[in-house]
């Protein structure tokens, strides 16, 4: 009986212990074969599916898929600058993409790891995809960029999306967006004047515009710009999810954006409850919209939370900066290389405005800007593609996707398409747009700097209704060429924008 006591435990605890280590090893076997799946079984099944129906491409390698050549590719196109006057982006831009198109033409599947990225290089069929309101595809998200530029309406799907798309939808209307013209009008003011302190004697200097629009785009934005310049430097490591000093640095300046957003927003709304204005920028049209769709305590469903709206205050400031940033100084490097037209947009900024400050009446007669504005978007627009996910099986052009697939519509080569655009699809010529974007090529649809369908890009007109002012004024004030030390370098990060800035020389008038 004795011995029976001092038995039954060990044997109790050996089964027990025996039992919980079958448990790990079956949970071990399980995470293997999940992961197996993941990065081979899956792919594979991918790959044959999408063979079977003539898509051509790269093989699968095993976990890497094709990073290896498409950071060779990188190394081997970014060292070398363009010549000048040449807009053909695509080579330097997207280099991987560029030689993937050339041997397996435009619809070819390459490999994002163990996903595979099917290139759908045609307009009509980008038309398809992008039309989709809801859910046939996915936005590809990156989590550690989210956070860098705020997680808002351009990553939502579903519901959520059709909400805040309702709500800042009043904030982005032209008639809204009048009433922010002194807050440009004053930013680029304060720019041009830095810029006429630098003239030398002989009424000439040199500075890189690319910096110079950044910080004159970003005062016009609620957050504050010497944050924001430290968290642009440490971008480049934000996307990997490792404890580095880098990434550390990120997540506290980004604590610190949303703490003084937080209470920019909180004195805002107080003093519109106390009847004060708050609507001169974008900020406050945006709490005006949202305080329409919430109760006196701020809580509504139909409402943002103000942890929403400062991740769209993040969203608009972060990608809206860099987008039109980038267009206005494209603009003035293309019409550094071009300065016949520079001559013909100052000839009509001065018939229209003379010396005195853009008014909002005539930006809308500015038919050559317009067209300038339209041509630089069309060579250099801010995203040389578009991503999307397949999260069911979904048909596009004849072609069934499994769920899981990457769609990338790569809008620089719908942009630069001689089928669509004509033989002189490189050429910088704004004239093509003289009679609107529906006449300028051959689909309507092949026009996408933002996007396509009913997720265009919300802050379309607000970015060139800025690009307006922000040229008119520069144009008034000054003539403007290439520098010497000038390199054409077209860099895809966040937005498309010159690698090493964009140094221009300009002359007071």
């Amino acid at each position: 009986m004795v011995l029976g006591n001092l038995l039954f435990p060990a044997v109790a605890s050996a089964l027990w212990s025996l039992l919980l280590g079958s448990l790990l090893g079956l949970f071990l076997l399980w995470m293997i074969g999940r992961l197996l799946d993941f990065l081979w079984w899956t792919p594979r099944r991918l790959e044959s599916t999408l063979r079977a129906q003539g898509v051509r491409g790269t093989s699968y390698r095993f976990l890497i898929g094709d990073l290896k050549d498409y950071s060779r590719l990188i190394k081997e196109a970014w060292p070398t600058p363009l010549p000048l006057r040449c807009h053909d982006i695509r080579p330097r831009a997207a280099p991987f993409t560029y030689a993937l198109v050339r041997e397996h033409g435009r619809v070819c599947m390459s490999w994002f790891g163990p996903v595979p990225k099917v290139t759908i290089y045609n307009a009509e069929l980008t038309r398809d995809v992008m039309k989709n309101k809801f859910g046939h595809f996915k936005k590809l998200k990156f989590p550690a960029l989210s956070k860098l530029l705020g997680d808002g309406v351009a990553s939502h799907e579903g519901e959520k999306w059709v909400k805040h798309r309702r709500i800042l939808n009043p904030a982005f209307h032209l008639e809204n967006l009048k009433r922010m013209l002194p807050v440009f009008s004053a930013c680029c003011e304060d720019m041009v004047s830095r810029w006429v302190e630098s003239l030398g004697p002989e009424g000439s200097c040199e500075l890189d515009v690319w910096p110079e629009m950044q910080a004159s785009v970003g005062m016009s934005s609620p957050a504050p710009h010497s944050a924001a310049a430290t968290m642009k430097e440490e971008g480049s490591s934000s996307y990997r999810f490792l404890p580095t000093k880098s990434n550390r640095k990120i997540r506290q300046v980004n604590k610190e954006i949303e703490s003084i957003l937080q209470g920019i927003i909180g004195k805002r709304i107080q003093a519109t409850k106390e009847g004060k204005s708050t609507t001169d920028d974008l900020l406050g049209l945006l709490l005006e919209s949202n305080l329409r769709h919430t109760d006196e305590n701020c809580r509504s469903r139909m409402g943002m939370t103000i942890k929403e709206i400062i991740e769209e205050c993040k969203l608009f400031y972060f990608a809206g900066m860099h987008t039109t940033s980038a267009l206005l100084t494209w603009t003035m490097v293309v019409l550094s290389m071009h300065p016949e037209w520079q001559d013909r947009a100052r000839e009509e900024m001065l018939s229209l405005f003379g010396k005195n400050k853009p008014e909002y009446d005539g930006l809308s007669h500015l038919k050559i800007m317009t067209m300038i504005l339209y041509e630089v978007l069309r060579l250099y627009p801010p995203g040389t593609s578009f991503m999307r996910k397949t999260y069911k099986e979904m048909v596009i052009g004849g072609i069934t996707y499994p769920a899981g697939v990457i769609i990338e519509l790569p809008v620089a080569f719908i942009h630069h398409d001689p089928d669509i655009w004509g033989s002189d699809v490189h050429e910088f010529r704004p004239d093509r747009f003289a009679e609107g974007i529906s006449k300028a090529s051959m689909d309507l649809s092949a026009f996408l700097p933002f996007g396509w369908g009913p997720r265009i890009c919300i802050g379309q007109n607000f970015a060139l209704l800025e690009a307006k002012i922000v040229m008119c004024i520069i144009i008034q004030n000054f003539k403007f060429e290439l520098a010497p030390t000038y390199t054409h370098e077209p860099h895809p990060a966040m937005s498309l924008h010159p690698m090493h800035g964009a140094k221009v020389k300009l002359k007071a008038i």
